[in-house]
This record gives structure tokens, C-alpha cells and sequence, in this order.
């Protein structure tokens, strides 16, 4: 694969004359470009010192809690799904696990395993999505994907029947859809897809392992911003596998809990700017990181051989503290869902029973998924017949707000030398790294009205 030619147009990372510090000036952008959603950037300097710092979701909130109020339990994970065409699972399987949790339903691990491939479907899809056509461009100096098509074609080619890869995969399980897959259901799925159609993606798979290995190595010559910052990173864990579909929720300060006691540790609140609820830490307010970096720094030791290798291969150690370099490891990931995928289906047997029969009860359940941008969280309080009392949904998009707003005021405190123009790059840029889902994040509950 050959290496993708750097545009001619300067980039972000040439820095101009200093400015005079006596000067007030303001990086905005309204309508923020390569991410999911709407959202806008505001940032604020005067004399040399960074006075208003803002990430704003501005898109409408549109009240998924509230209007799963009076459901039955059988129809959250597909109202749910539509949270989200990019990232469906971490919604069915969030809202599913929530449900099977509040009736002490077990699932066999036919049924774990397939839900297992269907979410490296998403990964693969996702991450790939992000990375080559939506992120890549930033450290090109290039306006969007096209402009690399027109130089480097078989590059977007590649990550195109990569991405094409990933949907398959969510296709042959999901019943014939990629976004919002119609087979899955609370304590299984309505229909095992053939073990023929399974296997037959073991070819293309081994194709995803050395594309993916090639793009990563592509991406491993971009030159990153040189900013670091010591998160507290969040994410699941699990004692035998990379964390994916289920586990505990650890930090890399050292909580490790239950899902269910998530909001005892991690809270979320209103701020004037958003429409988003933002997440940080119960205890003392501060935020916290969820996404690949995190499930990568706190799982490292669970990637696999090749994955390790690769990371090593690509300038990265054990740990990444650089969120700049979450392309790699989302593609690091991307190499390790190709891998996991491919084991998989070759154990792949069509599961009997195919699914677990239901047995509603008043009760309370919690379930969390790894979006790809972070972990999913899921609430839901049912009365005696299944129907839906109260739900609380965390997106990774809303968590990760404060953080992102961080993010932005350390990068720009060290970029002041950069000029306008580079500057304001340089901070969608860091935005970007998150790969947020703005339409993920705003269905929040609480509306205050006042009216005099």
C-alpha cells in the first residue's frame, strides 16, 4: 500500500510568528466538521491567557429516557438502537444485558459468543469509519477524505472494504441489516444465522488482518502533536478477554466495581453550554477519559501477540497517553477485532437454544457495553409486567465532554505560537481525537421550564 502524499497546503503543525500578548483572540467554529452530530467550539484568549474554553453541544436534546417510559422491556433495545446508526450495538446489547440483568436471566455462551462477533462487526466498521475518512485527514493537512482519494486512491479503497467488512459482519448476524439490526433480542437473537454464512467470512477476515495491519503502519508516520496528559482513564475489564461486551468498570487510579454501582462513583450534570449531560467523578468533580485509550492502557496485557507487536512496530508503549495517537489505537483495535472475529467464527455453532425466555418481574438492571468510543451505560427500573418506569442511558460522547474541554485548554495553552487559521485546526483537531458522537449525547431527562 503505498504512503499517503502529505497535501501541499500548510499544516496546522508550522507555527508562525509569535503573537503580541496584549491582543484578545478567539477561536471559533459553529459548526464543527468530520464528527457525528452538531456541535461548535469556542475558545477565548486575552493577554496571553486562556479565558473561555468551551466544546458545545448544541444539537437538540431528544428525550430517549423519557419516552421509554411506559415500554415494555421488549421493544428498548431497538428504541434504543436509534440513538445511534454508527454504533447500534452498544445500545441493543447495553439495553439488553440491563434487562436479562433485572431478571436474573443467564445466558449460554453460544449466545455470548455470537454477540460477541457482532460487536467486533461495529469495531471494525466504526474505527475504521473514524480513523481513515474522518480523522486522517488532520494530520495530512488536507480538507476531508476526497482530497486523499484523489492522491492516494487505493488507500480509501483499502479502508472502504475494510469498514465494508465490519457491516458484513453485522449483516450475516443481524438478519439482513448493518445499521440497526433487526435480530437480536432480550436473551438471544430470533433467528441463529447458518453456520455456511458464518464460516464464509473466515477469507475475508484473514484480508481484514493485513489491511488493517497495513493502514495502522500508514498511520504510524504521521507526525503528533506533542501533548500528553495523565487521564484518569475508564473503561470495562474482564479476567479473560480484551474487554468488549460485558466486565467490571476499572480506572486507572484503581476503582474496580460492578456495573450496577456506576453512578455510586461517576456522576453527570447540567452546564449552560450543552445540551449533553457531562460526566465526571462522584467524589470530587473532576473528569475522566472513557474510549480506546483507556481500554487500551487498562487492557494492554489482553491484546494479542500480533496487536503487541504491531503497537511496538508504530511507536507505542504499554501505555498512551497521548490522545492524539487514539487513531493508532482504535486501529489497534481494529487489528485485534479482525483477529477475535476470525476466531470466532471458526468455533462458530449455530446456538440451541437460540435464545432465553424472558420472565418479567418488578425489579432493577444495569448493563455496559465498549462503544467505540467508550463504555455505554444502562439503567432501567421495571414494574412487575416489564414495562419501563425510569431509564438513565450514559453515552461515552457526554462523559467525556469535560474532558474534552481539558483537552482543549492544554493544547491551546502550549499552541499560542500557531497562527489563526493553524490554531483553529489544531483544536478540531483535538476534538476530533474523541471521535464524539454528538447525537449519541443529547437525550438527556431533566427539563426545567420557568415561565413568568
Amino acid at each position: 500500500m503505498a504512503k499517503a502524499a502529505k497535501s501541499k497546503k500548510a499544516t496546522p503543525k508550522k507555527a508562525k510568528a509569535k503573537k503580541p500578548v496584549n491582543v484578545t483572540r478567539t477561536i471559533q467554529v459553529d459548526e464543527l466538521s468530520r464528527v457525528e452530530g452538531e456541535g461548535a467550539l469556542l475558545v477565548r484568549i486575552k493577554d496571553g491567557k486562556i479565558k473561555e474554553c468551551k466544546f458545545k453541544i448544541v444539537e437538540p436534546p431528544r428525550f430517549f429516557e423519557a419516552f421509554l417510559r411506559g415500554r415494555s422491556f421488549t421493544e428498548v433495545p431497538d428504541i434504543t438502537a436509534r440513538i445511534c446508526g454508527i454504533c447500534p450495538m452498544a445500545y441493543l446489547m447495553g439495553a439488553q444485558q440491563a434487562m436479562e440483568d433485572a431478571f436474573q436471566m443467564e445466558i449460554t455462551t453460544e449466545i455470548r459468543d455470537l454477540r460477541r462477533l457482532m460487536y467486533c462487526g461495529e469495531w471494525i466498521e466504526s474505527h475504521v469509519l473514524h480513523a481513515a475518512m474522518l480523522h486522517a485527514p488532520d494530520f495530512l493537512g488536507i480538507d476531508d477524505v476526497l482530497q486523499l482519494a484523489a492522491t492516494n486512491p487505493e488507500v480509501v479503497e483499502s479502508a472502504l472494504q475494510l469498514k465494508k467488512l465490519g457491516n458484513d459482519i453485522l449483516e450475516v448476524i443481524g438478519g439482513g441489516r448493518a445499521i440497526h439490526p433487526v435480530n437480536t433480542k432480550v436473551g438471544g437473537f430470533y433467528k441463529a444465522p447458518t453456520k455456511k454464512a458464518v464460516r464464509a467470512l473466515a477469507d475475508r477476515l484473514k484480508w481484514g488482518i493485513d489491511a488493517s495491519i497495513e493502514l495502522t503502519k500508514l498511520f504510524g508516520t504521521f507526525d503528533f502533536p506533542d501533548y500528553e496528559y495523565e487521564y484518569n482513564y475508564v473503561s470495562l475489564t474482564h479476567p479473560d478477554e480484551y474487554a468488549i461486551v460485558e466486565g467490571d468498570v476499572m480506572s486507572s487510579e484503581g476503582l474496580h466495581i460492578p456495573v450496577r454501582e456506576f453512578h455510586k462513583h461517576f456522576r453527570e450534570k447540567h452546564v449552560a453550554h450543552s445540551t449533553a449531560l457531562q460526566g465526571s467523578l462522584r467524589e470530587d468533580g473532576q473528569p475522566y477519559l472513557t474510549g480506546p485509550n483507556a481500554r487500551y492502557n487498562n487492557n494492554y496485557k489482553q491484546l494479542t501477540r500480533r496487536c503487541k507487536s504491531l503497537a511496538k512496530e508504530i511507536g507505542l508503549d504499554t501505555v498512551c497517553h497521548n490522545p492524539f495517537k487514539s487513531i493508532l489505537v482504535r486501529m489497534i483495535e481494529t487489528l485485534y477485532s479482525c483477529e477475535e472475529a476470525l476466531r470466532l467464527v471458526k468455533a462458530y455453532e449455530e446456538p440451541d437454544p437460540i435464545f432465553i425466555e424472558a420472565k418479567p418481574r418488578a425489579s432493577e438492571g444495569f448493563g455496559m457495553t465498549e462503544a467505540p468510543r467508550g463504555v455505554c451505560f444502562h439503567r432501567y427500573e421495571l414494574d412487575d409486567k416489564g414495562l419501563v418506569v425510569n431509564a438513565t442511558i450514559s453515552s461515552p460522547t457526554a462523559q467525556n465532554q469535560p474532558q474534552i474541554e481539558r483537552d482543549l485548554y492544554g493544547v491551546v495553552e502550549r499552541s499560542m505560537d500557531l497562527d489563526h487559521d493553524a490554531l483553529k485546526w489544531r483544536c478540531e483537531q483535538t476534538i476530533r481525537n474523541y471521535d464524539p458522537c454528538i447525537s449519541c449525547s443529547t437525550h438527556f431527562l431533566k427539563l426545567t421550564m420557568i415561565k413568568e
